[in-house]
């Protein structure tokens, strides 16, 4: 039939034998704390599961509504002018007045 409600039976007289029961009702206490901090766990990670999954969604709808065509071709960087003009002397792009002589020809 199960447990027997508190209270329902006869009152124990014994000490030892109340002592005892304190000390299974605490074990089966602590017993179903931990299960529940492993439940509280396992729902605290399926809903950050869910979440995450529900971003990626929107992130990809984002991405279907943007589509990779309408961000064009990517633009190479521009070197600053200063650098720029030192790359061109060097390579030889820089017109007569950027190159340097060499000092042996004439």
């Amino acid at each position: 039939m199960g447990l027997p409600l508190a209270g329902v039976a006869s009152p124990i007289l014994d000490q030892g034998e109340i002592e005892r029961r304190i000390a299974e009702l605490r074990s089966v206490e602590n017993w179903l704390n931990m299960n529940l901090n492993v439940l509280r766990m396992t729902i605290q990670g399926l809903e950050m599961q869910k979440s995450s999954l529900a971003a990626m969604r929107e992130a990809a709808k984002a991405q279907d509504r943007v589509g990779p065509a309408d961000y064009g071709p990517a633009a190479p960087p521009e070197a600053p002018p200063d650098i720029q003009r030192c790359a061109d002397s060097l390579t030889g792009r820089g017109g007569p007045s950027t190159r340097r002589r060499d000092p042996a020809k004439k």
